[in-house]
């Protein structure tokens, strides 16, 4: 199996050790980047060329959902999921609209994560359970 590229965004950044640990507990993931908003983001998954994207929705100067947007202009091969406070089913069809295949609810995140992203991975959608009543798209 080879390694799987992985850039992390959150701005709340003891989120994002929590994220990096997690990530870097599984064998095949190796966490190559980390950015704090969402025009950091955009020009790190440029830079880098990551495999797989985990982003907020709530990140500053330019939020998850129109950061997804532009990295799927720029790298389309990513694979965007969504790891993010907000669990209205609205905001997670619009951050699902785009290309991304997973949304994952920080609080469900301890519990989560690991599978979501393995499922993203295989190309599956992943909809955490704490998505308030998210009806798919």
């Amino acid at each position: 199996m080879s390694t799987v590229r992985t850039l992390v965004v959150d701005d709340f950044e003891p989120f994002r050790r929590f994220v990096c640990s997690t990530l870097g507990r599984s064998p095949g993931l190796q966490v190559v980047g980390e950015a704090s908003d969402g025009l950091e983001a955009v020009q790190k998954a440029e830079e880098l060329k990551p495999d797989l994207i985990l982003l907020d929705v709530g990140l500053p100067t330019l939020n998850g959902i129109e950061a997804s947007h532009q990295i799927s202009k720029v790298v389309p091969d990513s694979k965007i999921l969504f790891v993010t406070q907000n669990n209205d089913a609205d905001v997670a069809r619009a951050a699902l609209g785009n290309r991304a295949r997973g949304y994952v609810h920080k609080v469900d995140a301890k519990r989560e994560l690991l599978s979501a992203v393995e499922a993203v991975l295989r190309g599956e959608r992943f909809v955490s359970a704490g998505v308030n009543h998210y009806a798919g798209t």
